[in-house]
């Protein structure tokens, strides 16, 4: 029996999984770079309470290193510009409610000029805290010392202490979404050996809709796990990371698409047959057994892309190569019968057509060769974007005898 001191064991998971989330991690890092400086501040600021310290990191420290050093800067100006603002206030006119509707407009007129860019409604914001605090000129310059304090330091503590590598996070979301899309594949297979009412298909359309739309989700995951490799020390090949996740999510995105329509095919096809089988039981069995293989390449593509270490990869690539294998000979199986099945029924042939070109979609986008190819092109088309922006550093690079990343040919290995 328990004593009552220790944890369930399935709370105790859930904290050390928490402990990952983005959400909690940024919270804990935001909290600690504020309160550093504040710290600071008191040292060095006349203020008695300089809480634009504080005020400033918080707006700078951000969940990735890359999100901090380009949005950082930004965010910076943004409360300088509005600090600046504030001083002039504060010592023409103070506060009142029209001296506060000229500030307001006078700090997003000048943001816009400012090239702080959506950072705009943070100048109004800064120079609204400065001016309600700040009514001599005095206090208010030590303001922008604060801000440059809380700067300095929300800066400072992103680079001495790395934000984490969001790729894991990333990673069980794209394998979440295979997931879900192949428990769909699986039920919607079983709906081809039976009667199906409309009612029970168009259960399936809602649900393969839904699934299309959560790869938003999916997809702002992946974002904020790109931003983790972009400038981290702790990451080699990051470009290349970025783009084997990304190119997976994109098949993934394509794969979603087509089942969508593939539960559209099947309840067309409910619709046309009410009260039968959707199949000859023969060819609903054929076809059941494809889209069982079908969903189980999803999964393990979605293993492939998001296994970092080479050995699980290499495992993944063998698997998804025999169970590519088996999914085109089951389909050649279920096309003969169909076509047999077509030439002594026709009825609503051309939605059972539909269905096996939607299965072939599926796979060929699948394809490891396929796959390849879009690597290549992915890696190329950035390779000559980045000897567009930064011609004279690719020289230097060609010049130093760097490999370009293309030559490998898969590895979407990031050390963490």
């Amino acid at each position: 029996m328990s004593d009552g001191k220790t944890a369930p064991p399935g709370l105790l998971a859930r904290l050390l999984a928490r402990r990952r989330d983005p959400v909690v991690t940024q919270t804990l890092r935001s909290t600690a770079a504020a309160t550093i400086a504040y710290v600071v501040a008191l040292q060095l600021s006349r203020e008695p309470v300089p809480l634009t310290a504080p005020l400033t990191a918080l707006l700078v420290v951000q969940v990735t290193l890359y999100s901090t050093l380009t949005t950082g800067i930004r965010r910076v100006n943004a409360v300088v510009v509005g600090v600046v603002i504030a001083i002039g206030f504060s010592v023409l006119v103070g506060l009142s409610w029209w001296s506060l509707g000229l500030i307001i407009l006078s700090a997003l007129v000048v943001g816009r000029f400012a090239r702080v860019d959506e950072f705009v409604p943070e100048v109004a914001i800064s120079a609204m805290l400065v001016l309600g605090v700040t009514q001599v000129a005095d206090t208010a310059w030590d303001r922008v010392l604060e801000t440059l304090i809380g700067a300095a330091v929300g800066l400072g503590f992103n680079v001495l202490f790395v934000p984490p590598v969001w790729v894991g996070s990333a990673g069980e979301s794209i394998e979440d979404l295979a997931r879900r899309m192949r428990r769909l594949l699986l039920a919607i297979g079983e709906e081809l050996t039976r009667p199906t009412p409309v009612e029970r298909a168009a259960e399936k359309l809602h649900e393969a809709r839904r699934v299309d739309n959560d790869v938003a989700e999916v997809d702002a995951a992946l974002r904020q796990a790109e931003d983790s490799l972009r400038m981290n020390p702790r990451v080699k090949e990051g470009l290349l990371h970025r783009i084997v996740l990304r190119t997976g999510l994109d098949t993934l995105e394509i794969c979603a698409v087509v089942l969508r329509v593939i539960a559209r095919t099947v309840t067309d096809l409910a619709k046309q047959r009410k009260g039968e089988d959707l199949f000859p039981y023969e060819v609903g069995l054929a076809l059941q057994e494809l889209l069982g293989h079908v969903a189980d390449t999803l999964v393990s593509f979605a293993v492939l892309v998001t296994d970092n270490d080479s050995e699980s990869a290499d495992a993944a690539e063998e698997r998804l190569t025999g169970e590519l294998a088996a999914a085109r000979a089951s389909r050649d199986r279920a096309a003969d019968l169909l076509l047999d099945s077509v030439r002594e029924s026709p009825r609503q042939w051309q939605l059972q057509g539909a269905l096996l070109t939607e299965i072939d979609r599926i796979l060929d986008e699948l394809d490891l060769d396929h796959r390849s190819r879009r690597l290549m092109e992915e890696l190329d088309r950035h390779t000559r974007e980045e000897r567009a922006r930064r011609p004279r550093l690719s020289a230097l690079r060609e010049r130093a005898g760097l490999a370009p990343l293309r030559e490998r040919p898969r590895g979407a290995g990031a050390d963490q």
